[in-house]
């Protein structure tokens, strides 16, 4: 799934495009495309152009604040990374000590992910895979699940995703959801009327047993962000942290 992203960078879903700010996707409805159809290659044909060419393959290669704001207090574990785009993410928890399973819908990006954690010295803790998240999910546990800037401007079942990448999480594990909350200079959707959901409503949306999961953090902080050709602006994120309690009987 193209998701890609970093707070000012571009993903996959469909608001805007994730990385500090970067975005991964922009938002559409909540509809899945069928593996092999038209939409899918569709998509996945843009974000492999998106990670080939210039700036977008560096752009999003820092990492968000609100995850290393969130991962700083934790002890290192399990990682997963989705719509890890040009894979700041992915190389800033690795680095800190965490073991990351780093997805896109892209396969360029998440081969150029695994050379530049070679290239660091992390690669050991570094698990590359290409999923389209429409239709496939890793099969492990994880203490820590990120979704920085989810979105896409292709047709995704995004709740579902999230849902199921609450369900991934071990007892005592942490979903960091981050979304954009206003619409930067450089985003994709320039669209006034835009909705973008609050971290009440997307926890709403996701339906999680209240017996199992629990919400620790729903706000919509402001910041400066840096836009791809290094323009400045002040954003809001919409911020949800869930934690897992129990595992379902």
């Amino acid at each position: 799934m193209g998701t890609a992203g970093t707070s000012d960078t571009p993903g996959t879903v469909a608001y805007t495009s994730g990385t500090s700010g970067t975005s991964k996707t922009s938002y559409t409805s909540e509809t899945a495309g069928t593996s092999g159809t038209p939409g899918t290659e569709e998509a996945a044909r843009f974000w492999e152009r998106h990670y080939s060419t210039g700036a977008r393959r560096t752009w999003g290669a820092r990492v968000n604040p609100l995850l290393a704001e969130t991962a700083a207090a934790l002890r290192p574990g399990t990682a997963l990374d989705l719509g890890c785009g040009a894979g700041g993410d992915t190389i800033w928890l690795a680095q800190q000590g965490w073991r990351v399973t780093a997805v896109d819908i892209s396969t360029t990006a998440v081969t150029q992910i695994q050379a530049r954690a070679l290239e660091l010295g992390v690669a050991d803790r570094v698990l590359t895979e290409q999923h389209d998240l429409a239709e496939s999910f890793p099969a492990d546990r994880y203490d820590l699940v990120s979704a920085q800037y989810f979105h896409t401007p292709f047709p995704l079942a995004r709740t579902r995703v999230l849902r199921t990448a609450a369900h991934a999480l071990r007892p005592g594990g942490l979903l960091l959801i981050v979304d954009h909350g206003s619409t930067a200079p450089w985003s994709w959707n320039q669209d006034p009327d835009i909705h973008y959901p609050t971290p009440t409503e997307v926890a709403a949306d996701l339906e999680l047993d209240p017996a199992h999961w629990t919400v620790l953090r729903a706000d919509m902080p402001r910041r400066r962000a840096t836009g791809p050709a290094g323009e400045t602006a002040t954003v809001v994120d919409n911020v949800l942290l869930i934690q897992r309690i129990t595992a379902p009987n």
